[in-house]
């Protein structure tokens, strides 16, 4: 296919209607992505409890595909770093659909072990929608960083909402084959992972990390594919190192209150449909309000956006923590902690950005969602413990004290004011 941009012709007059048909391609492929994860995931532990034929097993179907999608992120960014986001995203999608195709295979046999590599397979589609907001702002003005970011953070919000509620109509396409109703979505997802693949492949062209090093060569240099060259670009840079702390507590303060929030709500009379509204509000905190966290975080600086994600998420613990058997309560406790991620998580995208140099960016972006996504698959198990031998409260508690040495460090970068490499600290 011709490229309505070849790379050795793109000047700096080129860049903004390149970068709106980027956003538009990473925000349409965003919607789709999100919708195949989304879409599986709903039901991943009711499937595997009828696999296993045990409930104690039933959560480690989400943990799988959390661990997939760590232990992907190393090796799609140092593809990206080598060949452009085009490949890393596309082949991320493909295994998502291998992945998905192998749950499926598992219900079908009744094999627990496939189904856990199939979910740690399908951990790849989250993958692409992690880095999809990384690519959005390669080709991003840096006082505009925040907002490239937020808008494809905002496109998962469709997906997110739309699949659980489409799971069931789903599954129900399979009834009377020899697929499982509860497998049938993850064949949805499958086909939906390489709808997507198809779009990043044909339509993101020029690749907007290739571009943006053809378009700066003084600032790139050398590749750094590693994990070690991206542990010695954030240890070089006060800024990473705080947006990476940002990203990962954000996130696993996040993931530790909302994992055990159902089950808090079971203890206190909440039914199904009542779970489902407060999870569905939690989603639409943590997605729908990206594009205004993003516009904070170029207008007043990232450094205040941070200070707003711990505040938040602090009052969401506080909020959570002491609701007890008041729904309402919880409900606003999880729609703030929503909000608290998308602040933490969209300020802390582009300071990670803004703070290290080009050739190693997508190296220290792969290294971002890996330490996230284990601190937040920790964080999840630990939850558990804390609510089974102390209490929800307590465990709210725990969270607002993982706050602390963030608040710390962020005050510490307020009050020494280092400028990252935009100068919008």
């Amino acid at each position: 296919m011709t490229e309505a941009f070849p790379t050795s012709r793109i000047t700096a007059a080129d860049l903004p209607a390149l970068q709106r048909r980027t956003s538009a391609v990473l925000i349409g492929s965003q919607i789709l992505g999100g919708l195949g994860v989304a879409i599986g995931i709903a039901l991943a532990p009711v499937l595997a409890a009828e696999v296993s034929g045990s409930d104690a097993l039933s959560g480690l179907a989400p943990t799988a595909s959390v661990a997939g999608t760590a232990l992907l992120s190393l090796p799609l960014a140092a593809l990206m770093t080598s060949r452009g986001r085009r490949p890393g995203l596309v082949l991320a999608y493909l295994i998502g659909a291998v992945g998905a195709s192998l749950v499926v295979a598992a219900a079908v046999v009744g094999s627990f072990p496939l189904l856990l590599l199939g979910m740690a397979g399908f951990g790849a589609g989250s993958s692409a929608n992690l880095q999809a907001r990384f690519a959005a702002a390669d080709l991003a003005e840096p006082d505009r960083r925040g907002r490239a970011i937020s808008n494809v953070v905002w496109a998962t919000t469709i997906g997110s909402v739309l699949g659980p509620n489409i799971s069931a109509p789903a599954g129900h396409v399979f009834r009377g084959t020899s697929v499982p109703e509860t497998a049938g979505p993850f064949a949805w997802a499958a086909a939906i992972f390489l709808l997507t693949g198809a779009v990043v492949a044909v339509l993101l062209r020029p690749d907007p990390l290739l571009t943006a090093r053809a378009l700066a060569p003084q600032e790139t240099g050398t590749a750094q594919r590693s994990l070690r060259a991206g542990v010695a670009a954030v240890r070089a840079s006060p800024m990473a190192r705080l947006a990476l702390v940002t990203i990962a507590v954000s996130h696993t303060t996040m993931v530790s209150i909302m994992v055990m929030t159902p089950v808090h709500l079971g203890h206190h009379g909440a039914d199904i449909q009542l779970i489902g509204l407060v999870i569905s509000g939690h989603i639409a905190g943590m997605y729908a309000f990206s594009p205004v966290m993003g516009w904070l975080s170029d207008r007043v600086g990232r450094l205040s956006v941070i200070g707003l994600a711990v505040g938040l998420l602090c009052c969401a613990a506080v909020l959570a923590g002491t609701s007890g058997a008041g729904h309402g309560r919880t409900a606003a406790g999880l729609f703030v902690l929503g909000l608290g991620w998308s602040a933490g998580l969209v300020a802390g995208s582009a300071l990670l950005t803004d703070s290290v140099p080009q050739a190693a960016r997508a190296a220290v972006q792969g290294l971002s969602d890996l330490t996230m996504n284990t601190a937040a698959g920790v964080g999840g198990a630990v939850a558990g413990v804390i609510v089974s031998r102390l209490s929800y409260g307590w465990l709210n508690t725990a969270a607002a004290c993982l706050l602390l040495p963030l608040a710390a460090l962020a005050l510490r970068r307020t009050l020494n004011r280092q400028p990252s490499v935009s100068g919008k600290v």
